[in-house]
């Protein structure tokens, strides 16, 4: 979702989850503006400034800390109900809605995902613009892996990546099995 006008106040709210603490940066509209971890908050926090400068920032709770606390529990569809702005060109606009295509469960390669969006050499490109998506876990730029099937850089670390395709594998397997 295209960020065309920069929110007036934003809140932050910490989400204990079996991988970590949780950051969540909501708009006074309720649309989520930035997700990352604790491990990584000053990045996050110089991210927000820079995009977000004449934002107030406050901690508070998010309105969405019930949909990723069911997510986090194993109901991945959870998040399909968050809304998000986000601050970035067109190009990384067009990787992160494309991003959101790739279902709960299955996997995209960074070529496939070029291709998805007609710019098939660009998957340097597409890389960066993964590696630069403010709302991850809801745009899943974990769902993104190599060509050879191996898993390649998560913003949140390695670790993370597998425990969210391994969850949302499993729920996956869930809804066949049901």
């Amino acid at each position: 979702m295209l960020d065309d006008a920069p929110p007036d106040t934003l809140t932050l709210d910490r989400l204990a989850t079996p991988v970590g603490t949780a950051l969540l940066v909501t708009d006074q509209a309720g649309l989520l503006r930035a997700f990352n971890w604790t491990d990584y908050e000053p990045a996050m926090l110089a991210w927000i400034g820079r995009h977000y400068p004449a934002s107030r920032l406050g901690e508070g709770r998010s309105p969405w800390r019930g949909a990723f606390e069911a997510y986090f529990a194993g109901e991945v569809a959870a998040l399909e109900a968050v809304a998000w702005r986000a601050s970035g060109t067109p190009f990384q606009l067009s990787v992160w809605n494309a991003l959101c295509t790739i279902p709960a469960g299955e996997t995209l390669s960074y070529a496939r995902l070029a291709q998805r969006i007609g710019r098939p050499t660009a998957v340097r490109a597409v890389g960066l613009a993964n590696g630069a998506n403010p709302v991850a876990v809801v745009v899943p730029c974990h769902r993104v892996i190599g060509t050879n099937g191996s898993l390649t850089g998560y913003g949140g670390g390695l670790h993370r990546k597998r425990w969210l395709l391994d969850l949302e594998a499993a729920a996956s397997r869930d809804r066949v099995a049901a």
